[in-house]
């Protein structure tokens, strides 16, 4: 049996020699960020089909990470691929003009919030990040949520180091004009806005409504 405190490389490692129970391991530990990655993108009907997409990522790729990156920037770089093969799988089953943007906000925002929310503050974030282009809540999820640098975002998305923290700052000013937009309560708006970043970090690690 895995120690509980082996990283996750080592884990990686006993399951590559045929320790199932490390690549059990693996998934308990890494299953909630993974469910926490989707919940606030697509519905729930979704959800599982992509958790469970990314997880079968990772068995079919195993042997074939080559540990240039940590495994959690591995991990997250397959969940994107699965998130932006289910947006194009959308738009190939709609006609020309359909906005999957438009679409999942209306979807999420008719269903209650999968994450544990404590603060309004919090839950006026949570419906802003779902307004935004599905790129740039990545980001700041990736960057907030997920605590990752922007130069593992930038292996994750594939894009140059630059480009991420450019898109880091963009959607930062475009959440806040979303707040704005959402709320008519001066005195929570200036208290999401003004302390935008502490509100969205507080959302890191959040336990799911299961």
């Amino acid at each position: 049996m895995p120690a509980l405190s082996a990283d996750d490389l080592e884990l990686l490692h006993q399951w590559r020699d045929g320790d199932e129970t490390a690549g059990q391991t693996l998934f308990e530990r890494h299953f909630d960020s993974v469910y926490g990655f989707f919940c606030n993108k697509v519905g729930p009907d979704a959800v599982d089909d992509l958790v469970q997409e990314t997880f079968l990522g990772i068995v079919r790729s195993r042997d074939r990470f080559r540990e240039e990156a940590t495994f959690r920037t591995y991990l997250f770089a397959i969940a994107h691929r699965q998130m932006m093969k289910y947006r194009e799988r959308w738009y190939k089953a709609r006609d020309r003009g359909a906005n999957f943007d438009l679409d999942r906000v209306e979807a999420l925002d008719g269903s209650p919030s999968q994450l544990v929310i404590s603060h309004s503050e919090q839950a006026l974030l949570v419906r802003a990040l779902r307004h935004l282009e599905l790129d740039l809540q990545i980001v700041l999820e990736l960057f907030y949520w997920q605590d990752l640098r922007s130069l593992d975002i930038s292996e994750i998305l594939e894009l140059p180091h630059g480009t991420v923290r450019s898109r880091i700052r963009r959607a930062r000013e475009q959440l806040a004009e979303r707040i704005e937009k959402l709320t008519d309560d001066p005195a929570l708006c200036a208290s999401t806005v003004g302390n935008i970043e502490d509100w969205l970090r507080s959302l890191q690690g959040r336990r799911l409504h299961k």
